[in-house]
């Protein structure tokens, strides 16, 4: 049985290919960590889907909006299909190329030439030629099978990154509603201040026109009255630009963002504070982190790169062949006369190249260097940001304990301001005072409850998620 060139092609290269691949395999760093996670306990589990946790429905459904329309997450999906596509091109080059060919041409043979035509023979022709053309290059070093590890490990890299995208931009969703509803509550104490100060002006200037109060106290609280309006425009500005990011955030059109109000749901004190984390977790948990397994995923593909260049030091072995078949009439194309062949194999080497080669092994390993040192301080950013929002969230908590007795006091120190004002016990300055100190503390709370539950926010960032199955401390002892 006549085998074509192609069939031979084929399994030489299957027999050949994979015989040595040249290069370091890739090895996980050793990495210096703590067996658990620092925490307070906790009964209670948050799932992948944390932000729920926070029980406003109006939430949620922003989350789902910027998940569908958010344009960095749409430039870090298009970034996946593109290194899916790069990891098809280098897969296809462990694999012989096959072309086919035809062509038909109607030829003159000069008669006017060292080579002449015999009397008799027409110097017009007909060709025809069809030919099946295979070329191969050996993969006998690996250089191609690097590649492709190299390409898959960056596609794995881009579909973290894709998750690492998605996972700060609920975040920053969260983290600017949060803001958003802080700034509705400052605007809505603000007002309420007002229209207090406002009455007691109206009260102080009906006093003083009655001869009961002078005018140095009118003129102190209607000064007062004018320091809490002073407030609110700027409370309204910070209001109205986190509505914009948030519209840009969302991935809302410019003119949605213009137009359509951003919707408000659970008030500023209603927000649900998700459950601390629990104690005993393990930190293996900040491996989960999609930027910590994409600096990794770098880390393989660098690896990967200087076994690819090492390669380049050793001869390319290549196969070649076509099967045709050559006529100058297009129905003798089948005959098996008009049949034509070539195999052939081939292997070249660099002689010289000026350390060219040696170059480029050397930049391939500078570069792995680079992804190692990479991949080590994502891992010391990520215990990093985990610890600082740990703190931030316990510190804020305090803060808000503390304002809200601050509040509780002022309230109670401002009933009795007033009251040994009204007797003439104290002057009205006391009073003012007073009132100065409760909206400053009102306003900080409210601030303190937005740094505690974007604190939160931060830490799920931080552990990549919540921690719903992961073992408690007893389970976690037990393993």
């Amino acid at each position: 049985m006549i085998r074509s060139p192609l069939y031979i092609s084929t399994l030489i290269a299957a027999t050949l290919a994979g015989c040595m691949t040249v290069g370091p395999d890739y090895k996980r760093p050793q990495i210096d960590t703590p067996e658990q996670w620092p925490g307070t306990v906790a009964t209670d589990t948050v799932s992948s889907t944390w932000w729920k946790a926070y029980g406003d429905t109006v939430l949620d459904q922003m989350i789902d909006e910027a998940l569908v329309h958010n344009l960095d997450l749409r430039r870090a999906i298009a970034r996946v299909d593109e290194a899916r596509a790069a990891l098809g091109i280098t897969r296809a080059d462990q694999y012989p190329g096959v072309s086919a060919k035809a062509s038909a041409s109607r030829n003159r043979i000069s008669q006017e030439t060292l080579i002449t035509v015999p009397s008799g023979v027409d110097p017009k022709y007909n060709d025809y030629q069809a030919t099946l053309n295979a070329s191969y290059e050996i993969d006998f070093w690996g250089k191609y099978r690097r590649a492709t590890e190299a390409a898959r490990a960056e596609l794995l890299g881009s579909q973290f990154n894709r998750e690492a995208v998605r996972l700060a931009l609920i975040a920053d969703v969260a983290k600017g509603y949060f803001r958003l509803r802080a700034l509705d509550a400052q605007v809505a104490i603000t007002q309420r201040t007002i229209s207090t100060r406002q009455a007691s002006t109206a009260l102080q200037r009906m006093r003083f026109e009655a001869g009961v109060a002078s005018e140095f106290e009118l003129r102190q609280i209607e000064a007062e009255a004018a320091q809490a309006e002073s407030l609110l425009p700027g409370i309204e500005q910070q209001l109205a630009a986190q509505e914009t990011a948030l519209g840009v955030l969302l991935g809302r059109s410019p003119r949605a963002i213009v137009g359509q109000p951003v919707e408000r749901g659970a008030a500023m004190h209603a927000l649900t504070a998700p459950p601390s984390v629990p104690s005993g977790l393990p930190s293996e948990i900040l491996e989960r982190r999609p930027d910590l397994r994409q600096a990794e995923q770098s880390l393989v593909a660098a690896n990967a790169r200087i076994g690819q260049a090492k390669a380049a030091y050793y001869p390319s072995i290549s196969l070649t062949g076509f099967f045709g078949a050559e006529s100058s009439t297009l129905s003798g194309l089948f005959d098996a006369q008009a049949r034509f062949w070539q195999f052939a194999g081939s292997a070249a080497q660099t002689v010289f190249d000026a350390g060219r080669t040696k170059s480029q092994v050397g930049a391939a390993q500078a570069r792995q260097q680079q992804a190692l040192a990479q991949y080590q301080s994502a891992i010391q950013n990520a215990f990093k940001d985990a610890l600082d929002a740990l703190v931030a969230q316990r510190k804020a908590r305090e803060v808000t304990e503390a304002d809200q007795k601050r509040i509780d006091a002022l309230q109670s120190s401002m009933k009795l301001a007033q009251l040994r004002y009204d007797n003439g016990v104290s002057s009205l300055l006391d009073v003012l005072d007073t009132e100065r100190a409760l909206l400053d503390a009102q306003l900080n709370r409210v601030e303190a409850q937005r740094a505690q539950l974007a604190a939160t926010a931060d830490l799920f960032k931080a552990l990549g998620g919540g921690w719903d199955g992961l073992p408690d401390a007893d389970r976690s002892a037990k393993n």
